[in-house]
């Protein structure tokens, strides 16, 4: 798969808006340091400190961090929740994990380290017991999407892309996002995010979550000004947020 057959694909999503949108995204993202309460500063993308924001957080209780690496959400929300909420970072894959950690460990002193707790499970498959229905007072799903900021950025990356990819991310994505949903406690916030540009992987997956469960969920429209609306969710884009972004954000009350 060329370029040429990329900037088809993605030309067909943003009409005469792409040729900018594509130069912002081969341009630096827009970082800046984020700095956890008393810890030191972590340089991140400005559009994910205000997608780990949207998420509501409870005055006390057991939030998710459901796909954590490389940790800077993390950083933020056991930063801004109170003392008494603790967080749950998971991440699946070994390698990410162990980058999640250090990032932990390097940023967080060791009170508000202790707040937080490392796993390695497959949400999809724990949402799979009963049992564990209902655990988590929130949810933040910052779900593996197509990053096509990276993919450009990379020519190898660049020649294996597929019009294929979104379609079938997608479907991993739903499956974590509908588990998701089942591991939220009744009346918790649940965010679900991702850097990527498709619509497949965006409104498209947050439309499959009301379809499904209806009055069981209540569309909560993230509130920061930065970006533009969608039909679920609000969309950040680097060519008209300073090179922030990409960072697509929905929020949902079950």
């Amino acid at each position: 798969m060329s370029e040429k057959e990329f900037d088809v694909y993605y030309r067909a999503l943003y009409g005469g808006r792409w040729d900018g949108l594509k130069a912002a995204l081969l341009e630096p993202a827009r970082r800046q340091p984020y700095t956890p309460a008393a810890g030191t500063p972590y340089l991140m993308d400005y559009a994910s400190v205000l997608a780990a924001r949207s998420l509501r957080l409870p005055p006390e209780g057991l939030l998710l961090d459901a796909c954590a690496a490389p940790g800077g959400k993390t950083l933020v929300l056991v930063s801004e929740s109170a003392a008494s909420v603790r967080i749950l970072a998971n991440e699946p894959s070994s390698a990410r994990r162990r980058r999640l950690v250090n990032v932990l460990n390097g940023h967080l002193d060791a009170e508000t380290r202790g707040r937080v707790a490392v796993s390695g499970f497959d949400a999809a498959a724990l949402a799979a017991k009963k049992a564990e229905h209902g655990r988590f007072d929130g949810i933040l799903l910052d779900a593996p999407c197509s990053s096509e900021r990276h993919v450009l950025s990379n020519k190898k990356y660049l020649a294996k892309w597929t019009p294929a990819r979104p379609r079938f991310l997608a479907k991993r994505q739903w499956a974590l996002l509908s588990a998701a949903f089942l591991l939220l406690k009744e009346g918790g916030c649940l965010v679900y995010s991702t850097c990527a540009l498709s619509v497949d992987e965006n409104d498209g997956v947050a439309a499959r979550l009301a379809a499904k469960y209806g009055g069981r969920v209540s569309q909560d429209r993230p509130d920061f000004r930065e970006g533009e609306d969608t039909d679920y969710g609000r969309i950040i884009l680097p060519d008209a947020a300073g090179g922030a972004g990409p960072m697509y954000v929905a929020r949902f009350r079950k």
